[in-house]
């Protein structure tokens, strides 16, 4: 068996807070955080971007696909390439806002634990 589809077949309407959910879980990557920070300097290659991040070229794809189907990145076919770049501009705020996030609660969120689903558990 293998692991499922990362997108739906078409969009499903759902509530805005679900939606804004799926906009953090999309971010919800260390790898993605790194493949985009890279792509804010320029449009770049799989290769170029496997280069950068230093992981295999197989989960980069994986990453890389997930952030196109998501809207945060742009794929371009560049002759026998693929070329990818930030595809909304507000992509760069999203990360600068994290950014702000992180210092402006000192590093706490380092002691989170995330939980996922409706669990009652803290976060």
């Amino acid at each position: 068996m293998g692991r499922p589809a990362i997108v739906e077949p078409r969009p499903r309407p759902l509530p805005d807070d679900e939606l804004v959910a799926r906009i953090f879980r999309g971010l919800g990557d260390a790898t993605r955080i790194r493949i985009l920070r890279v792509l804010l300097e320029g449009p770049l290659t799989q290769k170029e971007i496997v280069a950068h991040v230093g992981i295999s070229q197989g989960r980069v794809s994986q990453h890389l696909s997930c952030l196109v189907w998501c809207g945060f990145l742009h794929r371009e076919r560049r002759g026998r390439s693929v070329e990818y770049s930030i595809a909304n501009a507000r992509v760069a705020a999203l990360l600068d806002l994290g950014r702000g996030f992180l210092e402006s609660t000192q590093g706490d969120i380092g002691s989170c634990r995330i939980v996922s689903g409706d669990s009652d558990e803290a976060g």
